[in-house]
C-alpha cells in the first residue's frame, strides 16, 4: 500500500506542477491568502472559505486541474510562512502529503513523518529535540492480510474468514487445525464436540458418516440424550445440537467442510460451535446503574447501551445454549466502579441483578489507592491512575464469580478498553473493543495543542490508553462506518488516530488501519419493550399522561423545569442529551431564538443537565450559565421549556411518543455523535428526526426519507431545514406521517438488539478460530504494547493528580 500511494504522490506533485505552469498567478493569489493568515492551522471549511473569497474566474479556473482535486481532499493546511503543508484525503483511510512554497511556488512530497514534523513546529519544534518517539504499528502488520477498498471498511470478519479459509484449506491434512479446535472445547474440564477417541481428520469424517447414517434412522425430533451414549462410543460428546435434526444439520455442515471448504460454510459452522458461556462487559466510570442514574455527569448513552445489550446478548445465548444441546447456565457480569458514596443510587452494591435477565449481573470494584478506597466519584479524564490496581481487583473478583475465566471480554469508551486490554492480556481470551467516542475527534486539535488541554482532561493518557486497546484487541466492533472512516467529506474517529504528533511526547506516524480486518460494523438498537411506534395505542403507557403534562406545561418554575409554552397547540420540537459542550443543545437553543419564524412555527423543549443540584462538572457549569443567559437574551419563556435530566426510561419512551401526538419532531444538534442512540428511540417511537451530519446519525438516517441532516456548524441553516419541514406539515400533514413511517422502517430493518447480539456471537466464534490457528493474536505487536504502555501510558497515568476525598 505505501508504494502505492508513493506512486499516487509523485503522480499528484506532477500535476501540480503543470497546473503551476498554466495558472501560477490564479495559484499565487489564493496561497498567499492563506499564508497572510500566519502561522497556525486552517481546517477544510477554513480553507474553501479563503477559496471562496478570490474572483470567480480565479476559482474556475483552478477547479477544474490536480489543484481542484488537493483542496476538495484537503483536511488541513500548516501554515508557517513561506511554506503552506497540506493533509490530502482522496478516499476514506488513505493519506498524502505536501508542502508549497509560496514565493517560490516548489511543490514537495512529504511523507507521514516529515509532515508531522513540520507540524510540530506550530508548537515549538526544539521540544522533540532530535530523537522522537515515533510510533508505528504497520511493520507488524505489514503481512497481514486486508482489503484495499474503501467501501470493505467495517466488514472485517467476511474478509478474515474469505482470505485466511483459502490459505488454511489446501489438502485433507492442512484441516487438522479445524479439528484440535474442536478438541480443544471443554467446559468446567469436560470435553464436548469431540473425545480422545478421534485422533486424526481421517478418523473424524469415518466417525461423522456413521454419525451421519445412524441420525437418519431417527425422528427429526429424538432429544439428543436418547442417542448420547452411542455418540460418546464414536467420539462425539454434547455440543452438537438438543435434537436428531439440528445434530445432523451440524454434522452435515462439518462434512461439507471436510469435503469441499469453503468460508461461508465455515462461518456457519463456526457459529454454532459452543463457545461463549461466560461474558465480561467493562464500563468502570460514572455512575452504573439501572435507576436514577441518567444525567449524572459522565453517565448516559453508554449505561442504556450496555444494558439492553446485556439483555440481548443473554437472551441469545440461552437460545444457543438450548439449541447445542447443551445443560450449561451462561454468566455476564459487567463490570464497573463501586461508588460509596453513592448519592442515593445503587452504585454502593457489590453485585445487582440486571432487571429483566436470569443470569447477568452488575460487578461492582472500588478503585484503590495506598490509603484504601476512593469513596467518590471520580470524572472519566481523571481515572488513570486508578486502572492498573483496579484491572488486579477485577481479575480476583471475576474470578471468583465465574469460578474460572470469561470467554469473551468486551471492553467500553477508553478506560473500559484499557482494563480489558490488560484483563485479555492477563487471562489469554478473546477481547472485543467498543469505543462508544473517541475524544480526540470532539476536541478539534487535542493532539497537536495537547499541553493546552492535559489539565482537564488529560488528553496524553487517554490518546495512549486508545492507541493500546485498539491494536492489542482482537476486534473492533463499531455502530457505523462513519465511525471508523468517515465519509467523503468528513474523517471517522478510528481514522484521526492513523497519524498524529503530540510535541514533546510522541509521534504516531502509523496508529491504526482503518483498513485492518479487526472492525466490524455492528449497529445497536432501542429496547422495543420500552421505545415503540406511539400507533400501538394497546401498548401505549397513557397512566403516563399527566406527569408528561406536568413537566411540559405546568406554569410552575422550579428546578425541574424552567420557563413555560403558553400556545399548547403548537408541535413541540424536542432533544434530549447530556449538558456537554460537544452535544450543543445550547447551540440549538441559539439557533431556534434567532429564527423567527421557527418560534411561530413550534414549541422548543430541551431535556437535559441537572438543575436539581449543583454540578461538578465545569463543562456543564459553563454550558448551564449559557443556557441562562440565551434565555434572557432571545425572550425565550412562553415558547421555550427547559426540563433537568429525567432518569426514568419507561417515562421517556412515552415522552417520545407524546411528542408525536404534538406531531413534533426529535433534534440531535451534536457538534459530533459516535452513534446516537436518542437517535435511533426517537426513530423507533416515529418521531421525524434531525440529527447531525457529523458521525453515526448521517448514516442511521437517509436524509429526506427517514429523516434530515443538519450541519451543527451551519446554526442558520438548520434552522431552515427545520422552518421547510414544519412548514410543509401545516400545508400538507401526509408529509409528517411519510417520514415518520420512513423512521420505522428504517430501524426495522437495520437497528435492533436481535441483530446486534446475533452478530456479536458469530464474531467471537470466528475471530476465536482464527486466533487459535493463525498469528491473529499479533505476538510481536504486543510485546510492543508493553513496552509502549510501560515507558509511556505507565508514567503518564502517575502523573494525574490523585482525588482529593
Amino acid at each position: 500500500m505505501a508504494e502505492r500511494l508513493l506512486t499516487r504522490s509523485h503522480s499528484l506533485r506532477e500535476r501540480l506542477d503543470e497546473t503551476l505552469s498554466a495558472h501560477r498567478n490564479e495559484i499565487v493569489a489564493f496561497l498567499s491568502r492563506v499564508e497572510a493568515k500566519g502561522k497556525g492551522i486552517l481546517q477544510h471549511h477554513q480553507l474553501i472559505a479563503e477559496f471562496e473569497a478570490i474572483s470567480e474566474d480565479t476559482r474556475q479556473k483552478l477547479l477544474d486541474g490536480a489543484f481542484g482535486e488537493v483542496l476538495k481532499a484537503s483536511q488541513e493546511a500548516i501554515v508557517l510562512p513561506p511554506w503552506v503543508a497540506i493533509a490530502v484525503r482522496p478516499r476514506p483511510g488513505v493519506w498524502e502529503y505536501i508542502r508549497v512554497n509560496v514565493h517560490a511556488l516548489v511543490v514537495e512530497q512529504l511523507q507521514v513523518a516529515e509532515y508531522l514534523h513540520f507540524k510540530e513546529e506550530l508548537v515549538d519544534g526544539s521540544l522533540n529535540g532530535n530523537f522522537v518517539l515515533e510510533l508505528d504499528f504497520e511493520p507488524f502488520n505489514a503481512s497481514f492480510p486486508r482489503p484495499t477498498l474503501s467501501k470493505s471498511i467495517g466488514n472485517g470478519v467476511e474478509f478474515l474468514n474469505r482470505h485466511l479459509s483459502a490459505k488454511l484449506f489446501h489438502d485433507k491434512e492442512s484441516l487438522h487445525p479445524l479439528l484440535e479446535f474442536l478438541q480443544v472445547h471443554c467446559y468446567k474440564g469436560k470435553n464436548m464436540m469431540v473425545n480422545t477417541r478421534i485422533q486424526n481428520v481421517s478418523a473424524l469424517q469415518h466417525v461423522l458418516r456413521k454419525a451421519e447414517e445412524y441420525l437418519s434412522t431417527l425422528k427429526p425430533d429424538t432429544p439428543y440424550s436418547e442417542f448420547e451414549h452411542k455418540f460418546q462410543e464414536i467420539g462425539l460428546e454434547r455440543g452438537w445440537g438438543d435434537t436428531a435434526a439440528r445434530v445432523d444439520e451440524m454434522i452435515q455442515l462439518l462434512l461439507d467442510l471436510l469435503e469441499a471448504p469453503d468460508p461461508c460454510t465455515l462461518e456457519k459452522f463456526l457459529d454454532r460451535i459452543p463457545m461463549v458461556f461466560n461474558v465480561v462487559i467493562m464500563s468502570p466510570h460514572g455512575y452504573f446503574a439501572q435507576d436514577d442514574v441518567l444525567g449524572y455527569p459522565d453517565t448516559g448513552g453508554q449505561v442504556v447501551y450496555i444494558l439492553d445489550q446485556v439483555r440481548a446478548l443473554e437472551s441469545e445465548m440461552l437460545h444457543r445454549i438450548k439449541q447445542q444441546g447443551l445443560d450449561i447456565t451462561p454468566r455476564i457480569l459487567i463490570v464497573t466502579r463501586l461508588l460509596p458514596d453513592a448519592v442515593g443510587t445503587t452504585c454502593n452494591q457489590r453485585l445487582e441483578k440486571v432487571f429483566g435477565t436470569e443470569h447477568s449481573h452488575i460487578l461492582r470494584v472500588p478503585f484503590r489507592n495506598e490509603k484504601g478506597i476512593v469513596r467518590k466519584w471520580i470524572s472519566r479524564f481523571e481515572v488513570w491512575p486508578y486502572l492498573e490496581r483496579y484491572t488486579e481487583d477485577v481479575a480476583n473478583e471475576i474470578a471468583g464469580e465465574l469460578q474460572g475465566k470469561p470467554d469473551l471480554i468486551v471492553g467500553n469508551y477508553s478506560d473500559g478498553n484499557l482494563v480489558a486490554s490488560l484483563l485479555a492480556h492477563k487471562l489469554g481470551v478473546t477481547q472485543c473493543t467498543i469505543a462508544h467516542a473517541l475524544e480526540k475527534t470532539k476536541y478539534p486539535d487535542s493532539d497537536i495543542y495537547w499541553k493546552n488541554f492535559e489539565e482537564k482532561y488529560h488528553f496524553s493518557c487517554q490518546f495512549t490508553a486508545d492507541l493500546i486497546a485498539m491494536n492489542h484487541t482482537d476486534f473492533i466492533i463499531t455502530s457505523t462506518y462513519q465511525e471508523i472512516a468517515g465519509s467523503k467529506d468528513t474523517i471517522g474517529q478510528y481514522e484521526s488516530h492513523i497519524a498524529f504528533t503530540m510535541p514533546g511526547l510522541y509521534r504516531v506516524v502509523h496508529g491504526i488501519d482503518v483498513f485492518d480486518p479487526k472492525f466490524n460494523i455492528v449497529s445497536p438498537g432501542a429496547d422495543m419493550s420500552i421505545y415503540f411506534a406511539y400507533t400501538e395505542e394497546k401498548r401505549r403507557l397513557k397512566s403516563f399522561h399527566p406527569e408528561i403534562e406536568e413537566l411540559l406545561f405546568s406554569d410552575v418554575e422550579n428546578k425541574e423545569h424552567l420557563c413555560v409554552l403558553k400556545d399548547r397547540n403548537k408541535p413541540i420540537l424536542f432533544t434530549m442529551a447530556r449538558l456537554d459542550r460537544v452535544k450543543n443543545l445550547t447551540g440549538l437553543v441559539e439557533w431556534y431564538g434567532k429564527n423567527n419564524r421557527l418560534r411561530e412555527l413550534v414549541n422548543l423543549v430541551v431535556v437535559g443537565g441537572d438543575r436539581r443540584k449543583e454540578s461538578k462538572d465545569l463543562e456543564e457549569q459553563a454550558e448551564m450559565k449559557k443556557m441562562h443567559g440565551l434565555i434572557e437574551t432571545y425572550k425565550l419563556n412562553g415558547q421555550f421549556r427547559w426540563i433537568s435530566s429525567q432518569m426514568n426510561r419507561v417515562r421517556n419512551g412515552e415522552l417520545y411518543r407524546y411528542i408525536c401526538d404534538t406531531r413534533g419532531a426529535f433534534v440531535q444538534p451534536a457538534l459530533y455523535e459516535a452513534f446516537g442512540l436518542t437517535v435511533v428511540e426517537a426513530m423507533t417511537c416515529g418521531l421525524p428526526t434531525f440529527a447531525t451530519c457529523n458521525g453515526g446519525p448521517a448514516e442511521i438516517i437517509v436524509n429526506g426519507k427517514s429523516g434530515f441532516h443538519i450541519d451543527p456548524y451551519h446554526g442558520e441553516q438548520a434552522a431552515n431545514i427545520l422552518v421547510e419541514f414544519f412548514e410543509k406539515c401545516k400545508h400538507d400533514p401526509s408529509h409528517w406521517d411519510r417520514i415518520s413511517l420512513g423512521a420505522m422502517k428504517r430501524i426495522q430493518e437495520k437497528y435492533t438488539w436481535q441483530i446486534y447480539s446475533e452478530r456479536l456471537l458469530n464474531l467471537t466464534a470466528v475471530y476465536g478460530f482464527w486466533k487459535h490457528v493463525s498469528n491473529l493474536d499479533r505476538l510481536e505487536s504486543r510485546r510492543y504494547l508493553e513496552m509502549f504502555y510501560a515507558l509511556k501510558y505507565r508514567p503518564l497515568a502517575q502523573s494525574v493528580p490523585l482525588a482529593v476525598e
